[in-house]
This record gives structure tokens, sequence and C-alpha cells, in this order.
């Protein structure tokens, strides 16, 4: 009899790809499904990207494995965007390492500092990857409740002592995922302190801070002062530039920390496509208009939403950052029974904030990733579902 090993036994079924499964069989009865509950975006790459692409797809010098860190020019594009962006200096040679997409490189980091029996501090409600990368390292997750009344923050003062001794990362993300909170450099220098004073690796997962509305710019953590005695940057191009499908991020910080990735990496993978880094560095230094416009995109379809939900009797926050909307779910009703319901009787899937964490049960998760006219399509079958 084949058995798995307990470390797999404890992994719960991965939430999206269980909620693919269920919207395929709603729409395999014919029902045209309105897809919400991924941070998939609809609108396509930038075709500076796509011409760079299919030039260096053409180059046999990139037909060949890649460097396991990264191109030197990747990197070095890293360094420069990271320079324009927040003002942060970073070594390209010591600082920098490709990913393959931003998920592989924080499910990897984990097993560079967690051994078994280790804690790691978790967000939840909050992306599934940092509580399985945590069980894949044979670690304990100690939970960081993000309750809407501290703005979606977790409470640092709250966390006991006898668990910060025992803490050997600390993982972060804001503008944040699922609830679309943002945060202030004040906080994260509070972070950075805790970490320091603690000997706690600090990891801050930034795959959104391109995606922002009303004025607010999104901060690193490596803009604090002393961050890089302690801390990492995890970043993507999907979410900023539309290459979700693309699997192209970096990571960058505290050089012991992205080293600690990099020996994980070099026995896990072969490195990232050169066509796609020669991709991602047009991205990065030639797009900043095309992601400018992705944003405003979302902007108008976060008005829709917000403006059609609150219309129908939700109760909802117009969020600053991200393409979520995070809402409670009407009359307490369950977050799956909810969404159950409103995949099955609207055909509109969205994501129950259950599936983040338990801190996350009472909520529901939306992304406006789709046109304005099918969100307000969406908000017109929803309001026809009575609970």
């Amino acid at each position: 009899m084949i058995k798995y090993s307990k470390r797999i036994d404890k992994i719960p079924p991965y939430l999206f790809a269980d909620l693919d499964k269920k919207r395929q069989e709603v729409a395999a009865r014919g029902v045209d499904v309105i897809n919400l509950s991924v941070g998939d975006p609809d609108l396509p790459t930038p075709k500076k990207i796509i011409e760079v692409m299919k030039r260096e797809i053409d180059n046999p010098a990139n037909h060949q494995y890649p460097s396991y860190e990264g191109m030197p020019a990747f990197r070095e594009a890293v360094s420069e965007w990271y320079k324009r962006r927040f003002n942060v200096d970073l070594d390209s040679d010591r600082e920098v390492i490709s990913l393959i997409g931003s998920k592989e490189g924080i499910a990897h980091i984990y097993l560079a500092f967690v051994q078994p029996g280790d804690i790691s501090l978790v967000p939840s409600p909050a992306y599934p990857v940092y509580n399985i990368g945590t069980i894949l390292a044979d670690g304990t997750s100690h939970v960081m409740p993000l309750l809407r009344k501290n703005g979606f923050m977790p409470d640092l003062d709250a966390i006991p002592q006898e668990v910060l001794s025992k803490a050997k990362i600390m993982m972060l993300n804001y503008p944040n995922n699922p609830t679309g909170a943002v945060t202030s450099i004040e906080f994260m220098r509070k972070a950075v302190q805790l970490a320091r004073k603690h000997d706690i690796v600090l990891c801050h997962d930034c795959a959104y801070s391109e995606l922002t509305y009303d004025g607010y710019v999104a901060p690193s953590i490596l803009q604090v002062e002393g961050a890089k005695d302690i801390a990492a940057e995890f970043h993507s191009l999907s979410k900023t530039f539309c290459m979700t499908g693309w699997r192209v991020g970096f990571f960058v910080g505290n050089r012991q920390i992205v080293e600690g990735l990099a020996k994980v990496k070099t026995n896990v993978d072969s490195g990232l496509f050169q066509a796609i880094q020669h991709a991602g560095i047009a991205a990065m230094n030639e797009c900043d208009e095309e992601s400018a416009e992705i944003c405003e995109v979302f902007s108008e379809r976060r008005d829709i939403i917000v403006k059609g939900l609150t219309d129908i009797g939700y109760d909802v926050s117009s969020p600053k950052a991200s393409f979520y909307l995070w809402t409670p779910v009407p009359h307490g009703l369950k977050s799956i029974e909810f969404c159950k319901r409103l995949l099955e009787e609207a055909g509109v899937a969205v994501t129950p904030g259950v599936g983040f964490g338990a801190e996350g049960e009472g909520y529901f998760r939306i992304a406006f990733t789709r046109s304005k006219e099918r969100l307000e399509e969406a908000v017109d079958r929803i309001s026809k579902i009575k609970f």
C-alpha cells in the first residue's frame, strides 16, 4: 500500500485547485460562470514585453541551462528598479536572485531556515503557501490574526515571548492578499525592530506593491533603516505587468537570507528561462507607463464592484491596493456555504474566507480581475440571491 509522508498528510487540499474543480463542474452543466475567485488578470501582457520574448526565444543562447541565481543583467535590472521605485540600494551580485514566480520562493524559504519543531510566524487570513511552506519544512505555524479592528495588521505586541524565543521566520504581506489592506513604514519599522531583537528572519511578500489607488504608495520593508540586517523581500512581475503565467519574480535583501534561499533553489530547480528574464528586464526598464494603465483599469473596476455591492446591501470597504475585495458574508452564514450558493445559484465564483485560514471565516474574497461588464453582471446575479 502506498503511503504519503506525514508532512504531505498534514497539507490541506490547495484552495484554488479545489475551487477550480468545483467551478468546472458547474460550467460543465452549461452555466456561464463569472470567475472572480482567483487573482489572475484578464488583461494581456504589455506588447513591449511580448516582443522581447518573441525575439529572445529565437536566440540559441537562451536555449541552454540558465544561471541558478539569474542573469547578471536581470539582477541588475531588479537593483535599478528598486532604486528608482523605493530608493533602496541593492548589490545585484549578492542581494538579488531570480525566482520562477514568487510562489516557489516563498515555499522554499522555509526549507532554508526552519527545522523540525521550529516556529514560523504566519498571518491569518493569508496566502496559503505561508503555512504550507512551514508544514513542508516540518515546522509549526504560530498564527498572527489579521482582524478588521486592527486594520488587518498583526498585533506584534500580542505574540507570546515563549513563541518569539523559538520563532525562526516571520512572514508579512502588504498590500495584503486576501484583505486588500495596506500598511505604513511605521508598522514595518516595528516589525524590523522585533525581528532584530529576537533574531527572526523577516520576509515580506510585496507582490502587490504597484497595484495601488487614491494616491497611496506602498512601501518596501527594505526602506526601513537597518532592515537589511534581518529582512528580505519577495516580489513578482505577475500582478504589476499581468504576467501571471510567465512565472517571473525575485527575492532581494539581506545577503545571508538570499543566499539561504539560493542554496535550496540550486538543488531543486535549474533557474529561470533566460528568454523570460530578458522579458522581465523589458518590463522593469520600459513599461512604467503600461503598469500605470493597468492600475487605472483595476481602479475603475474596483469602483464598479464596490458601488454595486454596496447598493445591494453588502458591507464593503474600498481597498487602497491589490485587486481584491474582502467582504463580510451576510447574515452570519459560513463562508463556504455562502460561496457555494453563489456558484450554484448565480454562477458567480468567489473565494470563501476560511480557505485563507480560520481567521478568514465570516468573509469572502472577490477578485475584480474581469471586465467592467462582467463585474456589473455578477452584481446583478448576486442581487437576486436571497439569504
